[in-house]
């Protein structure tokens, strides 16, 4: 994607000011331009989830695994802490898994979060496309967690 170029300023505006407009202007086209990049268009039958769908399916989680949610507040220092894009394709099942910030210190935790994941499926059903949404896990030393959604 090619930004925009800003829109020229007139000649009648003082030049402190038409510096200012120019700068904006230079600064708002780039910050379109990277946001642009940043983010990856949806592929055909692909959206993002909404973050009611993003609450359901962490609370799909926590009814799976009630055992394995960390109560109350976590201790300062965490053992891992990863963020995973999980993809939920038509009638709850799990497609592809991507880390986006994967605790490499700690591949068993992402091993054992990938688990849990395909364990719980079915995902509540996001209707006749496929939805991805991302959450951050808190890992702590004993093997609970919690989402940060």
């Amino acid at each position: 994607m090619t930004p925009s170029a800003p829109a020229p300023v007139p000649t009648s505006v003082p030049a402190p000011a038409r510096r200012r407009l120019l700068s904006l202007a230079a600064l708002s086209s780039v910050s379109a331009f990277l946001a642009a990049c940043s983010s990856r268009a949806p592929l055909p039958g692909e959206a993002r989830a909404s973050p009611a769908y993003k609450r359901e399916a962490a609370t799909h989680l926590y009814r799976k695994y009630p055992d394995r949610i960390h109560q109350g507040k976590l201790p300062p220092m965490l053992y891992a802490i990863g963020v995973l894009e999980i993809e939920v394709l038509p009638g709850g099942r799990v497609g592809a898994t991507r880390w986006l910030r994967g605790p490499s210190h700690a591949p068993e935790v992402m091993a054992e979060i990938e688990r849990l994941v395909r364990a719980a499926a079915p995902f509540p059903s996001p209707g006749f496309s496929r939805v991805q949404y991302v959450d951050t896990w808190l890992w702590d030393r004993s093997g609970r967690f919690q989402l940060d959604t």
